[in-house]
């Protein structure tokens, strides 16, 4: 579904649930942005869906709607999205699965299990996403961009 006048305003109700208010003054409630392409792109490519996941609006970019629009985006999207950027792996405990890996991230120290290689999964050439045993997921975005030792260490789990 494509938009050509995107005029729609984004609000939340009084339980603080994300709201939809159409160009024609129709008011959907409980919406979810979803990124379609939430690594490669996650500023590009973001439709606005209503609970049933029936398509409300697509923007083909954030800077398509109001900066009120995007900041609800946005806050909307880190509510529930967590993926700390994996920048440098410090130690591994055993090259052996499970594993405990210390490792520095975007968002601080970290120390996390992998359960298994398959947990390692190549996204493009570059980019990697290693889920832990709690669900969380460590982006790497460019493996050459880590330093010799994270790479050596990164390499004996490929």
């Amino acid at each position: 579904m494509t938009n050509s006048v995107l005029n729609f305003i984004l609000l939340r109700n009084s339980f603080g649930q994300l709201c939809l208010q159409d160009q024609n003054g129709q008011l959907h409630e409980q919406v979810v942005p979803v990124k379609a392409f939430p690594i490669s792109h996650p500023q590009e490519s973001i439709a606005i869906v209503d609970r049933d996941g029936h398509e409300l609006v697509w923007l083909d970019t954030l800077s398509q709607t109001s900066s009120a629009n995007q900041e609800l985006i946005e806050s909307e999207l880190a509510s529930r999205e967590f993926m700390p950027i994996l920048t440098k792996i410090l130690n591994v405990s055993t090259f052996v699965t499970p594993s405990t890996w210390q490792v520095e991230t975007n968002r601080g120290a970290t120390e996390f299990i992998l359960r298994g290689e398959e947990n390692i999964r190549r996204i493009n050439k570059a980019m990697y996403l290693i889920a832990d045993t709690h669900g969380v997921q460590y982006l790497i975005e460019d493996i050459q961009a880590l330093d010799k030792h994270s790479r050596r260490l990164l390499d004996r789990f490929l």
